[in-house]
């Protein structure tokens, strides 16, 4: 299990190097957690379809609130949001935000016109654990904090 060693999968091709000195058991170790992680599974097809991570969030996020330059939403942590540890995942966060974002800006603009954001900041504290619902609070979306525990809240200044 030392030496070089060259792996390739259905997204890119690699050569991996590994240390000489490195006892093998530890290689295998590392291995079996990529394995384990999913690290070589094929993505199906309909994952690179463009805003697919919409069609992840869409069903969980549930409107309480929408006024003009701000919106309140809750949504619950399922299994599909999930990372390794039984957590919400970093990107799904980001995904929740943006999504939160523009609706939020929607609120202000106009429905036919173009949206960029244009600085999106996300503080991610602490993983929310799967099946809580949080509740999501945006407002004039210039600059966004995100802290995600049991309760999520989302503050533009």
């Amino acid at each position: 299990m030392t030496g070089t060693s060259s792996s390739s999968s259905s997204s890119s091709s690699s050569t991996t190097t590994i240390s000489k000195d490195l006892p093998s058991d530890y290689v295998s170790a590392v291995k079996g957690f990529f394995a384990d992680v999913g690290i070589h599974a094929p993505l199906p097809q309909n994952s690179f379809s463009k805003d697919f991570y919409s069609d992840l969030i869409r069903d969980l996020l549930k409107v309480d609130n929408v006024l003009r330059g701000r919106v309140s939403c809750i949504f619950s942590v399922s299994p599909a949001l999930g990372n390794y540890f039984n957590g919400l995942h970093g990107g799904a966060v980001g995904a929740i935000a943006e999504r939160v974002s523009i609706a939020c800006a929607r609120t202000v603009v106009a429905g036919d016109k173009e949206l960029f954001l244009g600085e999106l900041s996300i503080s991610y504290l602490s993983a929310a654990t799967l099946n809580p619902y949080c509740f999501l609070q945006d407002s004039k979306c210039l600059r966004m904090q995100v802290c995600v525990q049991r309760n999520a809240v989302m503050k533009c200044n």
